[in-house]
Order: C-alpha cells, then structure tokens, then sequence
C-alpha cells in the first residue's frame, strides 16, 4: 500500500469513527454539537409557539420629554460594548426615557430572554391562583401530576418550586454537553425528564437555583388550566399587557412543551412592560392582572430558607424573582444568563431592559457585577 493510500484509510477510518461516535450520542447532546453554546437571536433553532398580541389594542410607550437626550459618556458606552449590549432601554413614569440599540438590533427584534422567563411562570401561577384554578400555593406537586410521587416528590410543594427549594436533582451547568440542563436546552423530552429526575434535598429548606424546577411547575400551570403556557400567556398576560409585537415561546419538539425555564422570546419595549408589571405590584395602567396578595409574597424574599450557602436567611429571591440591594433599596429583577435583565425601581417610577450577547462572570455574593453596573448606567440617565 503506498503511502497515500494509506493515508486516505487512515482519514476515512477517523471520519468513521467520529460519525459512529456522535451517532451513539442522546438526540441532546447531536444537537449541542451541531449548535454550540445558546445565543440570544436563536429563534430560528427551535419549533415554538407564538403568543399573540391584539392588534386591535397596542398600546404604545410614549416618548418622554426628554427622549434619548442624554449622550452616554465614553465609559457607558464602552462598558455596554463590552459586553455586547443590544438594547438598553429605560421608561420612568410610563414614558421611554431612553431607548439604545446596538450591533444591528432594533426595536422589532426578539431576543431570548434565557432564564428572566421564569419570572413570567411565576406570575401565571399567580394568576392561576388567584383564578382558583391552582387551590393553593401549598399545595403537593403531586395534586396536580400524580406521577410525582417518588420519594420525597410527593413532599414537594408549589411554593417549593417557586423559591427554588424545591430539591431536585437538577445540575445548573451549562458548559457541559452530558448536564441536565444542556439536556433540557437542546432535548425534546421536557415531560419526562424533569418528571422522573428524584428530590434529593429536603424540600423547603434551602434555596438552590435549579431551572428544573421552573419547568415542573410549568406543568404544573398547564395541568391546572388545562391550557398551554403559550396560550395561557397570551390570554392573560400578553395581551391585557397590550403588546406591541408577537412573542415566541420556544419548544422542546414540534407541538411540543415550552421550554419554560428558558426561552421566551420579545423585544426590549415589550419586556419592559413585565417590569412595569413589577413596579406596579401586578398592575398594568391601572388594571390589576395579579393580585396584590400574591405580588407582596413574589416581590418578598424567601427569609424561611437558608440561602444558597446555607448560611444566612435568604435575602435575595423572592418568587421566581431575583431581587437586588441598591443604594438603600431593594431592586425586582428577571434575569437571563446571557445579561437579560429588566429591572423595576421603585424610588424613580423605573423600568431598565438590558439586553446583550454576554454577561459579566465575576460575582459579588448572588450576583454577577454587570448587574449593578447597569443600574449605574441607568442613574446616569435618569439623573444626568
């Protein structure tokens, strides 16, 4: 055999190899390879569903008086750069006060929200509630999806999985191409994963953020109403809110299950009317879209836990809810992996959207350090 042949056998046999090995590999893990780390403009990777807005009834944000007048200063901006910012957006009193898009976007395109969608399970279960479609926030996991009942999921409680106390066996990595959550990000079995992954931790004790536990009480929701999430959103909340555009709610396979934990997809002007929600304990121009009951216990931290260390009382999360120390105040916050934040700040009548390709990774305690530079950013605006 000459050399070159030996060669080609030599390729052919490694190209063979490799085809055999990711052929051998879960659906998820093809479809990781095949799409690498998740980006924010992924609409196009996932079957989904829309949540339709009424076009008979936009409501469109006002501009303020002083719109877009501020000129960011050389650091702003480069600080919004560097992390590959798309839409910086910040209403106060109603009004859209500022509004910056960046890297080609503009104010009709959706972005994922990653994991500031949980937010939105977290205010349909409250409407749900207040519906009487869900009796109590007490209630087992298991009244509502019987199957739940090995071990200790038959303990787990609504309120559990809304202060992510949940205890499943879930592994919040998202670098990894064998982790639950990668499994749950590119797979097309939601039901039953989440469904049959055990409670290890004693539930209602600690806090310990786990996405898994944000889509079993998706499932929850839709037992409960006997609607989608999709179409459950866009009866109660998207269209009340009078959006100004469709949304998209991604799923796990055609005519599949939302992913919940993840991936709702809106522009910047439309996210921040769930933060106006936020600033107006379950309001949106004066109608009230969630109780006020149940709003007082989201925008409240969890304080019966232990937080994520097990040290102290837990401070900082609320239901389905992050929520900031800033300057004397406590901030409401959605907040997606990728630096999707909307804020509510209830001293300036405030809502900030920030939207971007990248997310700081240095942390001070819960919280990455982008988080609060952002809300600098905004006080530069609405205090220039």
């Amino acid at each position: 055999m000459t050399k070159q042949k030996k060669t080609i056998c030599i390729s052919a046999g490694i190209v063979l190899v490799l085809v055999i090995s990711y052929l051998s590999l879960p659906y998820y893990a093809r479809q990781a390879l095949i799409h690498l780390m998740p980006v924010i403009d992924d609409l196009e990777t996932f079957h989904r569903h829309v949540v339709h807005h009424d076009a008979d009834s936009v409501w469109l944000w006002p501009q303020a008086e002083a719109y877009n007048q501020h000129q960011l200063s050389e650091k702003d901006a480069a600080y919004l750069d560097s992390l590959h910012t798309v839409s910086f957006l910040v209403v106060r009193r109603d009004s859209i006060l500022f509004e910056d898009y960046r890297d080609g976007w503009n104010d009709t395109l959706t972005s994922n929200l990653y994991s500031a969608t949980k937010t939105i399970v977290g205010l349909l279960v409250g409407i749900a509630f207040d519906e009487g479609k869900i009796h109590s926030l007490d209630d087992k996991a298991s009244d509502y999806i019987p199957i739940y009942n090995k071990g200790m999921q038959a303990d787990v409680t609504l309120r559990d999985l809304l202060t992510m106390s949940g205890g499943m066996a879930w592994d919040e990595s998202y670098a990894s191409l064998f982790s639950v959550t990668t499994h749950g990000y590119y797979g097309n079995d939601l039901y039953e994963l989440v469904t049959g992954l055990e409670v290890k931790d004693r539930p209602g004790i600690q806090f310990s953020y786990r996405s898994g536990e944000t889509q079993l009480l998706a499932f929850v929701l839709e037992a409960a109403t006997g609607e989608t999430l999709s179409r459950y959103a866009e009866e109660k909340l998207w269209k009340p809110m009078q959006a100004e555009k469709d949304a998209y709610w991604l799923l796990d396979k055609r005519d599949g299950d939302e992913k919940a934990f993840c991936c709702f997809h809106t522009t910047a002007r439309d996210a921040a009317r769930l933060g106006s929600l936020l600033l107006q304990q379950g309001k949106w121009r004066g109608k009230q879209l969630v109780s006020q009951r149940y709003m007082d216990e989201m925008l409240r931290p969890a304080s019966y836990l232990k937080d994520q260390w097990g040290r102290d009382s837990l401070s900082y999360y609320g239901l389905q809810l992050w929520l900031i120390p800033y300057r004397g105040e406590t901030i409401p916050c959605m907040r997606g992996m990728l630096g999707q934040y909307v804020y509510a700040i209830p001293s300036e009548n405030a809502v900030v959207v920030r939207l971007g390709r990248k997310r700081c990774d240095v942390y001070d305690g819960p919280f990455t350090t982008d988080m609060t530079r952002y809300l600098d950013i905004a006080m530069h605006i609405l205090h220039p």
